[in-house]
Parts: structure tokens; sequence; C-alpha cells
């Protein structure tokens, strides 16, 4: 049973425009607003600075350039290689030279087109075929294996070789990047941004300034999306924010206008998978070689593990027997790639499924007889040593097999097909097995500040953010219920580095699993505090039971209220933190061996379209999607995370196209030129089901993470694309695309 389908906590401040966000908050008394002024060139150098007209430009109070930062000159995630201002080297179009400090956001912007730069250009690597051939590693190529894949395939009856490409994705999400900085009494500075991960901003405005980390406050309310566009890429915001606010002794905003968002911020990784499967006449896998090339832009960032998971999901939801996989990260003269909703997981998922359906094209059959002798059985072990112990895709995929009538409809459709030259349409169902947990052990932990006050209203604190997905009303949810309460007697407030210190970013779809159970734990403190009260009190040895606004142990009761008043005029503490560290995982990257996730969460998608072979365009007519979310803390909040993340998987292998001209110039950077999946672009028929099956882990309340697995059931519309137009696609498939495969060009 879930603890209930509840509306969001901010529901109706978001419909109304009163929802506050980082760049809504009032600003105090000489508010100083900045903007970065950004090279035109890829590569090289600049050779001459000269920003005497900035500095004369109305408004301007001040700019900033790299020796103006104090301390440590890095907005760098993971590797200490990504400078906030250049020091002389470019790395990418659009890299942040220097910051103007004005009056307004408008002057500042004006005021940083005005630099004379001289530069030093050299040769740029930009493609993915110039990246191969001549970038430079971020580390030594990551190899996976298991049994001798090559063996495996030359004595299999059947064999394939491939190459798929994908392109990357923009976040869009709708409240831009920005960071307000205010500085405090003995250098100290507060610090409002839109981010996932306020630790890592602490810790980086920390560096910046020479402070030690308990001197910098970071809070974070809410944000207007994240989808892991704000774990890394706010840094640079909040540091250049911060040292301004140091210099100036005045409050400082920079907020990202949409086309410098576009410009600044890295994007999901593109990937090119080159790839050789031997296989039996039923499409049995018998061994796979996968090559894994990536662009990764101009820093590490958060790359290497998103790589890794790449490689951890290049099984998806099939047992693979023999396997070889090798990954090479490319540094490249573009902004750095970064996370995005899946963490490379789609990549990974991705090709393989891509693999399944050419093997399917080669037998003449169904892809789902494929994926069916394919798919794993619990006791099997997966590439890197994991054993599969909750597997439930048997089925869940026979469900949604009977339930979305598959079998007919793909009949109907290769029969209607055959009789149409113009209209042609196309199914597919495919499968998602999404590992959960952070592939970094150290970052598998949470925790909480709980209140209570005495008259039994409750405060509540914990160290995820709230970007949306409604983690802060399902965390809100469990104190509701360990304590026996309304949902109205919880008061949520902002992620705060000052209350709930060292968090995790808000990423891996772990927010409600350890942000839930570091809560859990914090409330049951409290209660075995008041329990041991009761039995002094009372003298009941009866364990108290919390329910319905009432404590009741033996045949006493007394409201949970009265109980709060009691432990106050007793001295009692009703306060307490909250922690959890999520058990079993144990991981070696660099073997590629142990268990890197606490659980898996399982879904399927079935997907019917529609296209015009005259033109290429298509439309998305039905889909029915079956999804495991354990125990849902909140269906209707499950729900609705379902529906977005399998719009926007169908969205990144779509319409979502990023292009880059010759320069390196991004051309795609708004609205009017990036197209993102709009309301006519759902399904015409949109059924989500949620697949009855509780966590077999221990879980806050045996739920399952429901945050990046549903991205992946966006498969299902490229992969029906392909059935219409009987060719593989490549993604992003746009009407062009579609197309020119269509027509063979």
């Amino acid at each position: 049973m879930s603890i209930g389908a509840k509306p969001h906590d901010a529901a109706l401040l978001h419909v109304s425009g009163r929802a506050q966000y980082t760049d809504d908050l009032p600003e105090s008394a000489g508010t100083l607003h900045l903007a970065f002024g950004l090279a035109t060139i890829a590569h090289g150098r600049f050779t001459e600075l000269d920003l005497s007209r900035v500095n004369a430009a109305h408004g301007v109070v001040r700019v900033l350039t790299a020796r103006d930062i104090p301390g440590t000159n890095d907005g760098g995630a993971v590797a200490h290689d990504e400078p906030v201002l250049s020091e002389g080297d470019i790395k990418f179009h659009g890299q942040p030279l220097f910051a103007v400090i004005a009056d307004t956001h408008l002057n500042a912007r004006k005021a940083a087109r005005l630099a004379d730069v001289t530069y030093t250009e050299k040769p740029a690597i930009l493609t993915m075929d110039q990246a191969i051939a001549d970038a430079e590693l971020l580390e030594d190529p990551i190899v996976y294996k298991t049994g001798d894949a090559k063996v495996a395939i030359n004595a299999a009856t059947r064999h394939l070789a491939g190459q798929v490409e994908m392109g990357g994705q923009e976040h869009f999400y709708l409240e831009g990047h920005a960071a307000y900085a205010l500085p405090q009494e003995n250098g100290d500075m507060l610090v409002h941004c839109s981010t996932q991960h306020p630790t890592e901003i602490q810790h980086k405005v920390a560096e910046s300034l020479n402070l030690p980390f308990n001197a910098v406050r970071v809070e974070t309310r809410r944000m207007g999306g994240g989808f892991g566009g704000k774990e890394s890429q706010p840094n640079h915001l909040a540091i250049i924010c911060a040292v301004a606010a140091h210099h100036t002794g005045r409050p400082c905003k920079l907020r990202y206008d949409r086309d410098d968002d576009f410009v600044l911020t890295g994007k999901r990784h593109d990937f090119r998978v080159n790839y050789e499967v031997g296989f039996d006449t039923d499409g049995r896998i018998q061994g796979v070689v996968m090559d894994h090339h990536i662009r990764c832009g101009w820093t590490q960032d958060l790359s290497l593990a998103i790589a890794d998971r790449a490689l951890l999901h290049s099984d998806n939801a099939y047992h693979l027997p023999a396997v070889h996989l090798t990954s090479y990260r490319y540094r490249t003269n573009m902004v750095s790639a970064t996370a995005f909703r899946g963490f490379g997981g789609p990549q990974g998922m991705f090709a393989i499924e891509r693999i399944i359906e050419d093997i399917a094209r080669h037998l003449d059959c169904d892809p789902m007889d494929v994926r069916r002798v394919n798919f794993y059985q619990n006791g099997q072990k997966t590439h890197y040593g994991m054993t599969i112990e909750d597997s439930v895709l048997d089925q869940l995929c026979a469900a949604l097999v009977e339930t979305s009538d598959y079998q007919k409809r793909r009949a109907q459709i290769e029969t209607e097909n055959k009789q149409n030259a113009i209209l042609k349409r196309g199914i597919a169902l495919t499968p998602v097995k999404f590992g959960i947990s952070f592939t970094l052990t150290q970052l598998n932990q949470a925790g909480a500040l709980v209140h209570i006050y005495a008259d039994g209203s409750v405060h509540l604190n914990h160290g995820g953010t709230e970007m949306g997905q409604g983690l802060y009303i399902k965390v809100a949810q469990v104190a509701a219920k360990e304590f026996g309460i309304p949902l109205e007697q919880i008061k949520i407030s902002a992620a705060d580095t000052a209350k709930v210190p060292n968090t995790s970013a808000t990423a891996a779809s772990s927010g409600s699993d350890m942000n839930g159970m570091a809560v859990k734990a914090a409330c049951q403190t409290i209660k075995d505090r008041l329990a041991d009260l009761l039995r002094t009190e009372w003298g009941c040895s009866a364990a108290p039971v919390f329910d319905g606004g009432m404590v009741r142990a033996g045949d006493q009761d007394i409201s949970f209220a009265d109980l709060a008043g009691l432990a106050w005029s007793k001295r009692i503490s009703l306060s307490s933190t909250g922690f959890y560290a999520t058990p079993k995982i144990e991981w070696d990257r660099f073997k590629g061996r142990g268990r890197p996730f606490y659980y898996f969460a399982y879904g399927a998608a079935c997907s019917e379209v529609v296209v015009d072979t005259l033109t290429g365009e298509y439309k998305i007519l039905r889909t029915d999607i079956l999804h495991d979310v354990g125990n849902s803390l909140n269906p209707a909040i499950d729900i609705g995370q379902i529906e977005g993340g399998f719009v926007q998987g169908a969205g990144w292998l779509t319409t979502e196209e990023l292009v880059w001209d010759d320069q390196a110039r991004l051309r795609t950077h708004a609205p009017s030129t990036y197209k993102i999946p709009a309301c006519s672009d759902r399904p015409d028929i949109f059924k989500v089901t949620l697949y009855d099956n509780e966590n077999k882990e221990e879980t806050i309340y045996r739920s399952k993470a429901v945050g990046e697995p549903p991205f992946m059931l966006g498969i299902s519309v490229l992969s029906a694309l392909s059935h219409a137009i009987g060719k593989p696609l490549d993604a992003p498939a746009t009407f062009e695309r579609v197309l020119m495969t269509y027509e063979g060009a």
C-alpha cells in the first residue's frame, strides 16, 4: 500500500505564479548584477584582453578577471580542470574570459560585449570523427568484460556488425541558471542558488574565497527543473557571484539569459557505438563487442562516471554471456557534456536495443521474440558480476503485451503498411532495467533534521533538493506517517547546508530512497524518546502507536500535540538528526566488478507511430506504459514522473537536435531553433499503469526510485519509427532524418 496520492506541496504556488525561485527572491538594497564576457573562438589563447571600453560602459561598477579570484579559480566538479575565468587558454567557443559587475542585468550584458580581445587560434577538435582521430583522452580506455566475446561471436551461427549514433540533449529546464550571493559578517557568505547540489556549491565557493566550509551557507528552496543540468553546472555562477560580493561588499546576482544558458552549460553526451554480435537462430545472443566513443567537451566534469554508467547499462534487460566493452572518453573543444537524466544509462541502453532490433531484422522476426529469449532470469549475473535477484521483466512485459494488445496491433500494422504507400505505421515494445544508486559509493548517504514544536507541528529539513519532481511532498509524507499526524502539520523548508551538512546531489534517482530513510531515522529517534516518556508517566510497557493524530499505549491515549507539550514540559528533546547510508554497495570501477546498485527498477512501454513517407513527419498515436515503482510512496507523483520521463526520452531520440557550426558556435541556442516536445507531441492515447511489485530491498516502505528509469521508455518511440519505415534509425530521428533514411539518402 502507498502512503497516499497527495498533490505536489507547491502545486498551487506553481500554477498561480507565486512559487519563489532564486531570481524571484526580494533583492537586498544595493544588489549588483553580473554577466560573463565570452570567448569568440573555440581553441587557442587570448594574447590581449583590453577591457577599457567595458569598464567605461554605463552602469559598470567593476570588471573581474582570473587574477581577482582570491582562492582557487576552478569550478570543476571532480577534476580541477575547469577555470571559472580563463587565464589565457581558450578551450571552447563561449568560454568565460571576464565578468562584469553592473547596476542592472541589462547593463552588465551590454558591457560584457565591448571587450577588445586579440586571439591566437589553434585547430579545434569538434566532430566525432576528429575526436576519434586526434583528440586527447580524459583517461585510458575503460574495459569491462566477461567471458571471451570474440570466441563466442566466432562460434555463433549468425553474426552482425554495425554502428549506432545518438546525439546529445539540452536540459531546457523552465527556470534557467541563477545565483545570488549576499556577504555576511566576518567575511562569511550566504548563497542562494538554483542547484541540485548545495554542498558542492558550498565547497566551491569556499575554495574560491579561501574560506572554511562553515563560512559559506547555501540555500535552495526549489528549482524550476534540473534533470542533471543543475548538478555541476551552477558552480560557475555561484563562485563568481560570491567573488563579486567579496570585492564589492554588496549582494551580487547572476542569471543566464536563455541563449547564454544554452551556450554556457553542458548537454547530454553524444555517443557513437560500434558493435559486433554473435547469436543463434532464435536470436539468443552468444557474445557481443561494443566500443563506446564519447565526446566529453573541454573538461572532465562528470564524464567518467557517466561513461561508466553507460557501460553498466549496456545490457539493459538482457543476459549477455560473453561481453567485451571498451569506452573512449574524448576531450573536445566544446562546452563540457554533463549529467542528464539517466546519467549515461540511456546511451548504453539505446545501443543494445538497436542491436536487438538489428538481430530481429536479420532473422525477419518480431523484435519482441528476440527480447524475450534474452531477458535476464533471476540468478544470472550481469557483465559486471552482480547477481540479478529481483527481475520481473518476463511477467511485466507479458502483462503489457496483453493489455496493450501488442500482437494483434502489430499484425494489423504489417498488413496495412503493405496496402498504404504513403502513411506507414510502426509499433514497438521496449523494456527497461535501470540500476539505482550512485556508482561512487561515498555519495550513497543522506542526512535529515526534524523538529517537533510544543504545539505538535513539525519542521523538516533534509539534504535533498526540490526541482519539481515531488521529493519534498514524498519525504513529508514519511514524517507524517511516522508520527501518525496529518500532512498539514508538516512544514517543508529549503535545503540548507547550515542545517544538513555534507549532502550528496539530488541525483541518481536516489532522492526519496535516501532522504526518506534519513527522515524516518530522525523520526524514530524522537518517537523512542516519547515512548520512554509515556512509560515513565503511565507505567505502561506497551509500545505506543502513532496514528490519526493520537498516540496510544496500552489502554490510554493522548493527542500528538498534547504529547509534544508534555515532552517539552518534562525537558525531553523534540529534535533529532537522522542519517542513512545505502547498504550492500561495493564497486571497483577499474576492474568493472562488484555491486554498483542496491536494486533495479523495471518498466516497459509499447508505442505506436505513423509516418508520412513523403515528408518524414510523424506522430505518436498511442503509448501504453507499465512501470515498476515498488510500493509507491505517492502514485500521483510517480505517474507524473513516468509521463514526463517518457516524453523527455522520446524528445531526445526524435526532435531534439543540437547543431554546432564549423567554428564551434552552437546554432540551436533558443526555443526557435531547438525543438523540445510540446503538448501536441504527446501520444493521442497515453496509458500509464503502476506495476504491483514490492521492492525486495529495504527501501523506504519498499518503494522504488522513479526519477530516471521512465526516461528510457522513450526508446519505444524510435523503435516504432524504425519499424514503420523498415530501416534502423540513428538519433535524433528528426523529420529530415526519417525522410532521408526512408529514401536511402
